[in-house]
């Protein structure tokens, strides 16, 4: 494993992370998921990405469940959680001082923990200000509820807007970004968020590596009826391969898969290889319902070192077609 700072931070988390979304509390049960995260842990994963909205708080549960069964020193791994989608109710959403206290308290509850590694802004809040957002992430950092406060999804404007309060005002700044990055969805990092890598040094813990599935290669011939695309809520999701950029794409991880085979690569390890070229990617996250595809995707880091910088600009050729 190979281990990069996040961001400016002194923090060293590791090159492929593991996160819950869509697994914990749907696919993932408690057993299943005490095994993965053994096995994230044994092959050096050291953090473990989650949020208040997945499966309604049931991932938080499941995972606090699994580390209290693996028992490892707290000072050995790290643990995310993040804030906007908490509830029905006005004060269970958004970005407002009180729900950022509520969630944060409630998230380390459900996880078992007495504090959060990371803790992320899951969205902008168009109805609360910056400035109250920011006081209130600066306040649980300085009471030790928090080590490292970032955002998802933001705009670069929006990003730097927080820097520039939390340098005006005195307060902790962000630390990282948790944006979309992968062969797929590349405009935003490589070219809005450019200048904030250079300014800030801000991090990254990327997701979708595997675009929802379509870089995993398994709907180059169709959709398979256990896959994530038929699983109820996620309609958008086949909508979206069956239209004219889905079938585009297609045509691209056509291509994408002769080269990973000529690597002796599947698509999937080829695709988390390449997010790891990029060196403001801080960690790359990876998701897995079973034991063997985890594993099988902890592997693509033995590949990163095989991505010459002619077989990059290839790449590149192809991405943009």
């Amino acid at each position: 494993m190979e281990y990069r700072k996040l961001g400016n931070s002194g923090l060293k988390i590791s090159a492929f992370s593991l996160g819950s979304w869509v697994t914990f509390g749907s696919q993932v049960d408690e057993n299943l998921a005490t095994n993965m995260l053994r096995i994230a842990y044994d092959g050096g994963v050291n953090f473990f990405d989650n949020a208040e909205v997945y499966a309604d708080g049931q991932s938080e549960i499941i995972m606090g469940r699994a580390l209290r069964n693996l028992a490892w020193g707290r000072d050995t791994y790290c643990v995310s959680s993040k804030v906007f989608w908490g509830g029905d109710r006005p004060t269970q959403v958004g970005l407002s001082r009180k729900h950022i206290f509520d969630a944060c308290h409630a998230a380390l509850k459900r996880l078992q923990l007495d504090y959060l590694d990371m803790y992320f802004c899951h969205r902008p809040d168009p109805d609360t200000s910056t400035l109250e957002t920011v006081r209130a992430m600066h306040d649980l950092v300085q009471q030790g509820k928090v080590m490292y406060w970032g955002t998802s999804e933001w705009s670069a404007l929006q990003i730097k807007e927080a820097f520039t309060i939390a340098r005006e005002w005195r307060l902790t700044p962000p630390t990282m970004e948790q944006p979309e990055y992968n062969l797929l969805h590349r405009t935003r990092f490589e070219t809005e968020y450019a200048p904030l890598f250079k300014e800030y040094g801000l991090g990254t813990t990327t997701w979708s590596p595997l675009a929802s599935g379509l870089l995993t290669g398994k709907y180059l011939t169709g959709i398979p009826a256990d896959s994530r695309m038929n699983l109820p809520g996620y309609e958008w999701l086949k909508k979206k391969l069956l239209g004219d950029e889905g079938k585009a794409n297609l045509a691209k991880l056509q291509k994408l898969n002769s080269i990973a085979k000529k690597m002796d690569l599947k698509l999937s390890q080829f695709s988390l290889a390449w997010c790891l070229q990029n060196p403001n990617v801080s960690t790359v996250i990876l998701g897995a319902s079973r034991e063997e595809q985890l594993k099988e995707n902890l592997r693509a880091m033995e590949s990163v070192k095989n991505f010459t910088p002619a077989l990059l600009k290839e790449i590149d050729q192809i991405a943009a077609e």
